[in-house]
């Protein structure tokens, strides 16, 4: 690791800043967490019920994953408290070495709306398996965290759509949000071993987020996550939260913006000073025969690739594009080619875990280019390259893209002298 520039620690992490880019807000970093090293910005792939679909453990740990996700509500539901405990933690459930991040469970007070009752003292589900009511209060959220063993567990936060037109309900979430990190600060019995995230509310609203951000930094939590986002907002308000917090936050915690995956919003979230992202995209997509490339998605299930012999992403190192393509006498190496994945979509699962192999790597190496460039101090240049890459003429570059960027000194459509 390269000599940090500054670092922080609390009882169970230690953030040593690496670099950070001179024009954007962009930073490098290394969050050294109970289960090893994390090199940030990271994406981090999500795995619901302790599995991320389509890929084992195995081939999870061979993409250079070393932070994924699970989901508190999902396996408090099931296998529940009682089988974590006797295990000992989800680490051992999943047979997962590295580290682990745990929501709260709060943002199915969104996606489980109609099942959701939320009052001060938490939010009240009925079980989408058999409609079994469930409370989670911050107490509870916490217990099942700290049985689970997460590296970084998720405060319960009050969640309310960024696009909800009713103010009020706004505020008093932001505000409750604030209110139920104290009673999880309370709640946690492992701080020495397990590092609680608060997480800032507000909507779209840049005077709540500021006000959230002053509350939150105040309670000192190892890390702070910005929440409530990818919920349906434009892109360029939600690049407006982003900045805004940011430039509030604390330079040495992790910065972490929730359930963001496309990779446009990832190199761009980079620039505007956020480390941490997360979002089940790569491998949602890949069910629907999606490849990530640098030059976009492509639909494997097109007949354009039922003859396409060359690998998912020319240069791509994932497992499954290493070797396919010619093998330079003229033949086919042997590997995993479009035309194979083509001919399966439709009728093998193989194909869904091959482009979730993919896809996965995909957004973890894009990651890694991102930190090498900052460190180079070179990531005006990348970022122009990538979207270069994607759009064929720079009048179809995304205005919500260029706009933010420009905010933080890159102009996409300037030529990099």
């Amino acid at each position: 690791m390269a000599n940090p520039i500054a670092s922080a620690s609390s009882a169970a992490l230690t953030f040593d800043l690496i670099a950070r880019c001179s024009t954007t807000r962009a930073r490098a970093s290394v969050l050294t967490l109970p289960h090893g090293p994390v090199e940030l910005p990271i994406f981090m792939p999500v795995a619901t019920q302790a599995s991320l679909k389509g890929l084992t453990p195995e081939q999870l740990e061979e993409t250079g994953c070393r932070l994924c996700l699970n989901n508190t509500y999902h396996l408090g539901l099931k296998p529940g408290q009682t089988v974590l405990a006797a295990i000992g933690g989800a680490h051992k459930l999943q047979g997962w070495d590295h580290n682990l991040l745990t929501d709260s469970g709060g943002f199915q007070m969104v996606s489980l709306l109609k099942l959701a009752n939320i009052t001060e003292e938490g939010v009240k589900f009925l079980s989408p398996h058999d409609g079994t009511p469930m409370l989670l209060t911050p107490e509870h959220s916490i217990a099942l965290q700290n049985t689970i063993g997460s590296d970084i567990m998720m405060q319960l936060d009050d969640v309310l759509v960024t696009t909800s037109p009713d103010a009020a309900r706004m505020r008093e979430a932001m505000e409750r949000s604030v209110r139920w990190l104290d009673r999880c600060i309370a709640a946690h019995q492992n701080p020495r071993t397990q590092n609680l995230f608060c997480i800032i509310q507000g909507g779209l609203d840049a005077d709540m987020r500021r006000a959230c951000c002053a509350a939150m930094v105040a309670r000192d939590t190892p890390g702070i996550a910005i929440g409530g986002l990818s919920g349906g907002e434009a892109k360029a308000d939600f690049c407006r939260v982003v900045v805004t917090c940011t430039a509030l936050l604390p330079e040495l915690k992790p910065r972490y913006v929730m359930g963001i995956g496309y990779p446009e919003d990832l190199v761009v979230s980079v620039a505007l000073g956020a480390d941490m992202f997360d979002c089940v995209w790569p491998t949602r997509t890949a069910r629907f025969g999606n490849a990530v490339t640098r030059r976009g998605v492509l639909n494997i299930r097109n007949a354009r690739y039922a003859n396409d012999f060359g690998p998912l992403e020319d240069g791509c190192g994932c497992v499954c594009c290493r070797g396919a393509g010619e093998d330079g006498k003229g033949g086919i190496g042997v590997g995993v080619t479009r035309a194979f994945v083509h001919h399966n979509t439709a009728k093998e699962t193989v194909a869904a875990h091959l482009l979730s192999i993919h896809n996965v790597w995909y957004q973890l190496n894009l990651m890694r280019k991102v930190r090498a460039a900052i460190i180079a101090d070179e990531y005006p240049a990348f970022l122009r390259r990538f979207f270069a890459d994607l759009y064929d003429d720079k009048a179809d570059y995304p205005e919500w893209a260029v706009d933010a960027l420009r905010g933080v000194g890159v102009d996409l459509r300037v030529d990099d002298t």
